[in-house]
């Protein structure tokens, strides 16, 4: 039986894009403070949005420091 207590891994994919296109994108990602590749997939989702296309939210990465462990 699969173990279902791990989120799904992302899947990868090789993108070609216009130089310039890939430039505005990097800059919009930085003044929103997210990596390229978060800003692609914001973009993707607010467009398939925009296309009544509902998608599960996504997985978020738990931040922040794990709780300390009680020593025995």
């Amino acid at each position: 039986m699969p173990d279902n207590s791990k989120p799904a891994a992302k899947k990868a994919f090789a993108l070609r894009v216009d130089p310039a296109l890939h430039d505005a994108i990097e800059r919009l990602a930085a003044s929103e403070l997210r990596s390229v590749n978060a800003q692609i997939e914001v973009l993707l989702r607010d467009a398939l949005a925009r296309r009544g296309v509902k998608l599960a939210p996504p997985v978020r990465a738990k931040r922040g420091r794990p709780p300390k462990r009680e020593k025995k």
